[in-house]
Order: C-alpha cells, then sequence, then structure tokens
C-alpha cells in the first residue's frame, strides 16, 4: 500500500480545537478567522500566539490595526497572558498599525510595501513562528477601488506563505459572505468561522471549520467556552463504541442495595439511570453511591441541577450522611449550577472541562430531567449520549437521576427515554400511600450483564439511612 505523507501542522494550544483540526493549524500558511464582533476572533489569535510561546517555543508577532499594544495587554491580562512579560523576554513582538482614512485620502496613494517591510523587520528580529493580523479590514479600509484591494489580498496572503510563518489573520463577517471583501475565504489555507448566537434567551458560541486545504477534519458545529483560562473547545462528535468493560465490582455505597446485585454491587464504569417521582430518595441514593466512591478515595463530582452544595449536605446529614469531610477533604466535589444559566452543550463544555481538572473516578448528575427545561427531548438526549460515552471511554462511575411522573409516563419521560436504553442499570423508585403511610419501595428494571434481585424491595427512610425491610 502506498504511504501516505503527514501533512504538517502547528499546533493551536486551544483545548479541543487541535483534536478538531487532526493536529493544528496548516504550518507556514495562512489561517483566517472570521465571525461578527465579539465572538472570540481577537482572543483565539492571541491564545494561538501566547500558547505557541509558552508550549511550544515559538516566538510571535501581533499586528493589531484596532487596539493599542497597551489596550491588548490589558484585555488579555484577565486570562492570565502575559503579554509584558513575554516581550522582555522577546519571544513576542506587538504593533499597533494606525490607518486613517483621511490621511491615505489626502496622499491618493495606497499599498502594503510599508506594511510588509514593518512586518518583516519585526518577524526577523524575534525568529517568529507565528504571527496574528487583527483585523483584515482595517488594512483595506482606505481602499475604494474592490480590484486593488482583491490584488492587495491576494499579494499579503502569498507574502506570509513566502515568508514560511503559520498567520491567524481575523475578519469581520459579510452579509452574505464570510468576510466583507468575500475573498479571504478563498485565498486561505483553512477558514475558521466562529458565531455568537442566542437562542430563547440562551447564548452560546459556536464554531465551524468552513474548509482545510490538504487535510480532513471535523466539519460539525462546536461549541466553545470563554472563561478564565481562554478559549476551550469540546469536540461533540459521535464517539466509537469500543470503550473497555471492566470485570471490577465496586460498592454502591449501601451494602443492601449491593446484595441486590448478587451480592457484589456494580461493575466499575458502568452507568446506573435512578427514576421516580418527586420524593423518592433519588437524591439520597445518589449521595450513597458519592458516599461509596469517597470511601474507596476516589474522586467524585457532583453535579447538582436543583440544590445548593450546602442545601445537599444539610439534607444528608439529617438521615445521617456527612458529606462534609468528603468535601473538605476534597474527595467529594460539588458543581452546582441552574440549567437555565446556559445551553444544553455548554452544560457538555464545562462538564468535560471539569472531567479534565479533577480527574473523578465517579461522576453524579442530579436530575438529568431538570435539561428539558432547556431543549427539547431529541437535543437532551444528544447531549446525554455524548457525555455517557464520554465518562464510558474513562472508565468513570455515573449515576444519573431522573424525575418522572405519576402513572406509565414514567417509561415515556423525555430524559428516561433518552439514557434507559443507555445505561448499565436502571434502579425505579415508587412512592406510594398504604393505609395512610408512605410504601416506599425499590425495583431494578435492569443490570446488564449481572444478576440482580427481580422482586420489588420495600425500604424506609430514618435519621440513620435507608433501611431495607426484612423478609424482602
Amino acid at each position: 500500500m502506498k504511504k501516505l505523507t503527514s501533512f504538517p501542522k502547528t499546533p493551536t494550544g486551544i483545548n479541543g480545537l487541535d483534536e478538531i483540526t487532526q493536529g493544528g493549524f496548516p504550518k507556514g500558511r495562512p489561517v483566517l478567522v472570521c465571525g461578527s464582533a465579539g465572538c472570540g476572533k481577537t482572543l483565539m489569535a492571541a491564545q494561538f500566539l501566547v500558547k505557541g510561546i509558552t508550549e511550544y517555543d515559538e516566538p510571535g508577532v501581533f499586528m493589531s490595526f484596532e487596539e493599542t499594544a497597551a489596550d491588548l495587554s490589558q484585555n488579555v491580562a484577565s486570562l492570565g497572558f502575559d503579554l509584558e512579560k513575554l516581550k522582555k523576554e522577546n519571544k513576542l513582538r506587538v504593533d499597533f498599525v494606525r490607518i486613517e482614512r483621511s490621511e491615505i485620502e489626502e496622499t491618493g496613494e495606497y499599498d502594503l510595501e510599508g506594511l510588509f517591510i514593518r512586518l518583516n523587520h519585526a518577524i526577523d528580529s524575534i525568529g517568529a513562528k507565528r504571527v496574528v493580523l487583527d483585523t483584515i479590514e482595517s488594512i483595506f479600509s482606505g481602499i475604494d477601488n474592490l480590484a486593488m484591494v482583491r490584488s492587495e489580498i491576494r499579494r499579503l496572503f502569498g507574502w506570509l506563505k513566502e515568508k514560511g510563518v503559520t498567520a491567524v489573520i481575523t475578519g469581520e463577517r459579510g452579509e452574505s459572505t464570510l468576510t466583507r471583501q468575500g475573498l479571504e475565504e478563498y485565498v486561505s489555507d483553512c477558514v475558521i468561522l466562529l458565531d455568537f448566537r442566542v437562542i430563547d434567551q440562551i447564548a452560546t458560541r459556536r464554531l465551524r471549520i468552513v474548509k482545510y486545504r490538504g487535510s480532513t477534519h471535523g466539519t460539525n458545529e462546536y461549541p466553545f467556552l470563554i472563561d478564565e483560562e481562554g478559549i476551550s473547545v469540546i469536540p461533540i462528535t459521535s464517539l466509537q463504541l469500543d470503550y473497555k468493560s471492566p470485570t471490577e465490582f465496586i460498592s454502591t455505597g449501601l451494602p443492601a442495595l449491593d446484595n441486590l446485585f448478587s451480592g457484589k454491587g456494580i461493575y466499575r464504569g458502568g452507568s446506573t439511570l435512578i427514576t421516580g417521582t418527586a420524593g423518592t430518595a433519588k437524591t439520597i441514593i445518589a449521595s450513597y453511591f458519592a458516599k461509596g466512591s469517597c470511601a474507596r478515595k476516589e474522586k467524585t463530582l457532583y453535579f447538582s441541577f436543583e440544590e445548593s452544595p450546602e442545601q445537599l449536605v444539610r439534607n444528608m446529614e439529617s438521615i445521617g450522611i456527612d458529606l462534609r469531610p468528603l468535601i473538605k477533604s476534597k474527595l467529594l466535589h460539588i458543581h452546582a449550577s441552574r440549567p437555565s444559566l446556559q445551553g444544553l452543550e455548554m452544560h457538555l463544555l464545562v462538564m468535560n472541562k471539569l472531567l479534565a481538572e479533577i480527574k473523578p473516578k465517579t461522576v453524579i448528575v442530579d436530575p438529568i430531567s431538570s435539561l428539558v427545561t432547556i431543549g427539547n427531548a431529541f437535543e437532551v438526549r444528544a447531549m446525554l449520549v455524548r457525555l455517557m460515552d464520554t465518562l464510558k471511554m474513562r472508565e468513570i462511575n455515573s449515576t444519573f437521576t431522573s424525575l418522572t411522573h405519576n402513572g406509565d409516563s414514567q417509561f415515556t419521560d423525555a430524559t428516561v427515554d433518552a439514557v434507559s436504553s443507555l445505561a448499565d442499570t436502571w434502579i425505579r423508585l415508587t412512592n406510594d400511600q398504604k393505609q395512610g403511610t408512605r410504601d416506599r419501595k425499590l425495583y431494578i428494571v435492569k443490570s446488564r450483564g449481572m444478576g440482580h434481585a427481580n422482586s420489588e424491595q420495600n425500604f424506609n427512610i430514618t435519621t440513620r439511612g435507608i433501611e431495607f425491610s426484612e423478609g424482602n
């Protein structure tokens, strides 16, 4: 078979983007990053430059036509990017080029020779490997002759290629084209489109690779997050069903519940769905799962969509489950937020980010039914499938709770439909009235690959926790 030659690429240093581009930007070629105002173009360009210096020892030049060097340094300082330090180390050049249309009109002449000389000096002075031009519209703001604009754009991109630098050029989106001139996307070897949209009052940032010459790449839209650490992109694609299936058993944290699974507990790296109506003890059992994980000295990440950490701790203390020492020891991390805070994909981004930071062995999401308030059944299912696949790939134990309704509708609930077929274990809880008292029951609907109790199990909630009735 013919051996394929690997396409030379420059790592971007942006979380997730290198995976989508299968290695980074094309080395020694121009890359166009375009989008509307406020979508993150300048930030992405700055992060590409800073990460190149700090992580790959590739000096860079940032030529700005809109922000002064002082303003740029101040704007990115909140993300931990110290441009002044990099400039003192002679690894970064920041050059602000002021272009005034009135001055161009007075002289009557305009070309890029002065820009080439200035840029060439900056590159050679530090041996730059990366270059950023922000933004390209400002360069041609003084030219009305469209033919001249296009000629100069071609000349600029050609000059950057000859110079052998990996250049990121930002551009404002046009009305019917990716950029205002409509030519930059054709002469660029790689084009990335950033979008900032608001749907149902929820803002989401998305990224799409419009084209990438000479390389395969992800073609979907990918949500990205801007936080105190810069830009993070999570490649939301269908994962292959090739993850491992551990045979080790782990405790649920509740010995009586372990006994219902052949007396051994559940498989490590498996997923468990706990469903029931309000007040059936879903959160309590989920807390047992967290307690059991921490007892094994394994980090646990608890996503709470309805209760604050303090409220969750207080409520569990009333039944004898003390979560405070687990939090203090940093074995248990509780991340609480309202679903309406952001869109589904942004929640997924945050989850993936925390997975990378904390590296938990157990993840609990309580409850997934809250997600239907920010997405339809199809969107919720897609988000949860991606999350469950990610957890399985990392062999992380996962527990999901979901609120269902009275009657048979519990089997047609949107979130239950979304994950019931994917979960390895499904525990259903009921809370009926019998002779004026509550009749709590637990039923294991399924548990893949192991024997389990086939009958309903009666239990009570006491100050000592959950206790199963004798004679079950």
